[in-house]
Parts: C-alpha cells; sequence; structure tokens
C-alpha cells in the first residue's frame, strides 16, 4: 500500500513539474542609463534548449506579437544535437515576423558547442540564414537617434571561448550592451566597461530543492546566491535569463521557463 501511494504522489510529481514548464513568465525589466543610450526595447530568449523545450513557435508567437521590438537578443544554448538544428527553423521565423527594428543578435551557449564542428559550422549557418547577427568575441555598432549604441557578444566563458578583449576591438564611444551565455564572465570584466550584460546558462536552477545546490560547479555567482533575474557586479548591472527550455529531464521545480523584454531608457 506504501509503496502505491509513493508512486502515484512521485507521478503526481513528475507531471507537475512537467506542466511547469508549459507555464512561460513573461518578465518585463526597465533599465535606467546615464543618458548615454537611446531608448531600447529588447526581446531576450536564452537557453531554448530544443530537445527540451514545451513551448510551440505558434505559441512563442502569440505570446509576444502584441509589443514591437527594437532589438531580440538570442543568448545561446540552442541545441546539442545535429538532429535538432532544423528544429529552430519555425523558431528564427516567428522572430523574424516580429520584425524587430535593428535586427536579431546571437551568441553561442556551452551546450552548442557539444555539436561536432561541421555541424556547429550548420547551425551558425542555420542563425544566419535567418537574419541573426551571430557575435563570437565580435561587436556591431547600431546608432539610434544618433547615439552609438554598442552591442557586444562574448563567446561562451564555461567552454573557454570567451576573448573579452576581442569581443571590445575597435569599439566605439557609447552604451555598451553585451551579450554572452555563462554570466560568470562578469566576474572577469573589471578593465571592461559595460552598462547592461544580457546572459542566461543557469535556468533558475531549474530544479529546486529547496536550493539550486546542483549549480555549485557552475561557478562563482551560484556560490553568491547569483542564478535568474537582475544583479550588479561592482556597479554594474547583468541580467540572468531563466531560459526556455531543460536539459536532462524535461521538468521545472521552483523555476519557470522565461521570456524577457528589457526596456532601456534615457
Amino acid at each position: 500500500m506504501i509503496w502505491m501511494i509513493t508512486l502515484l504522489l512521485l507521478l503526481v510529481g513528475g507531471y507537475m513539474a512537467y506542466k511547469n514548464t508549459q507555464e512561460v513568465q513573461i518578465n518585463k525589466v526597465d533599465v535606467k542609463s546615464d543618458n548615454t543610450a537611446a531608448p531600447l526595447h529588447i526581446l531576450h530568449l536564452s537557453d531554448l534548449h530544443l530537445e527540451n523545450i514545451s513551448i510551440s513557435p505558434a505559441q512563442l508567437y502569440e505570446k509576444l506579437k502584441q509589443e514591437p521590438y527594437d532589438m531580440i537578443a538570442l543568448t545561446g544554448d540552442f541545441l546539442d544535437r545535429k538532429w535538432t538544428i532544423p528544429k529552430l527553423v519555425p523558431y528564427l521565423e516567428v522572430l523574424n515576423d516580429l520584425k524587430p527594428k535593428y535586427g536579431i543578435y546571437a551568441v553561442f551557449g556551452n551546450h552548442d558547442y557539444v555539436l561536432r564542428p561541421h555541424n556547429f559550422k550548420r547551425l551558425k549557418q542555420t542563425l544566419e540564414n535567418h537574419q541573426c547577427k551571430v557575435l563570437q568575441n565580435a561587436n556591431d555598432q547600431l546608432i539610434i537617434n544618433g547615439r552609438s549604441i554598442n552591442v557586444i557578444g562574448i563567446d561562451n566563458y564555461s567552454t573557454g571561448h570567451s576573448d573579452i578583449e576581442a569581443a571590445y576591438r575597435g569599439i566605439h564611444q557609447g552604451y555598451n550592451l553585451v551579450l554572452t551565455h555563462d554570466p560568470n564572465v562578469v566576474l572577469e570584466m573589471d578593465e571592461y566597461h559595460f552598462d547592461y550584460l544580457l546572459s542566461g546558462h543557469f535556468h533558475g536552477g531549474q530544479i529546486l530543492y529547496p536550493k539550486a545546490y546542483h549549480l555549485v560547479k557552475m561557478g562563482k555567482l551560484p556560490r553568491m546566491n547569483m542564478i535568474k533575474g537582475l544583479h550588479k557586479h561592482k556597479g554594474k548591472s547583468f541580467y540572468i535569463s531563466e531560459g526556455l527550455g531543460q536539459t536532462g529531464l524535461n521538468i521545472r521545480i521552483g523555476s519557470r521557463p522565461e521570456v524577457t523584454m528589457h526596456q532601456i531608457a534615457e
């Protein structure tokens, strides 16, 4: 009898944990600038993990279609299996349908680098074929209302692909918006100015029981209790998305999939 009750509780708990992956939260963050930035509305998606994602492209579009976006930022971990690359296409089509004024920018995460080189090249080409500007330790300049916005893409830190010096090379004076996957890189950026940084990687813990003890091996930030949301390091603001997909089991406990809208104001 006890084992039957235990089994039932496990089944119910597992189902509820799976249902949590379908409850996508839309978070809005207002970011104050020092008047160096023009107003900028950024849609931020991270950690799609297309092997384990519970929202379809059509559902995602319905959640996002009401807002006008200046830019879309994708901060890595799209997938880690070659056969999932075609699954990315309808999501990219949906993002293009949102018509971001200044385009879509993307950086890679640790799971993307699991792919073999020729499949990684396919992933990058798929992104570029759908109007994504892929930044691997590189930057791009936007001029908005006469003001310079530097979009700086730092490649994934935990896999050793990041080169901060290269990412900043040749930037112009202006507002520095950094896109990266692993937020631990902020601890290495004391000599590099950024006004705002977008990242992902931790999934908000994905499974909290009650704390994300399993994240302690993923760098210093989790040990500083920085695994999701808005934070500051030495006065510089950065945001850690909980991500849209899941790794391992397609479940969430104590966390939710996230899409974030960042409004940078003058």
